[in-house]
């Protein structure tokens, strides 16, 4: 039970996403949030500072709360006007 297709003719298919490209570029920025967080965490030298102990963590849960909105967003939604 082959598909017959006829000469010269092309079906056009678009590609549906789930997500939007607003939602790909939020969740490409929550990504590099989350690692700048780890890179604030990292080094062997002074661990109890201020960068470490309060201002990486507080970054790194700022990334996954932007990757949850990435998420969240409805791409379909449009603004009032």
């Amino acid at each position: 039970m082959a598909q017959e297709r006829k000469k010269g003719t092309v079906t056009d298919q678009k590609a549906n996403f789930v997500f939007g490209k607003i939602n790909y570029q939020l969740l490409l920025a929550s990504i590099a949030v989350v690692i700048l967080g780890f890179i604030l965490m990292a080094g062997k030298t002074d661990i109890y500072s201020f960068t470490k102990i309060t201002l990486a963590p507080i970054v790194v849960v700022a990334g996954f709360a932007l990757g949850f909105v990435a998420i969240l967003k409805d791409p379909n939604k449009q603004k009032n006007k």
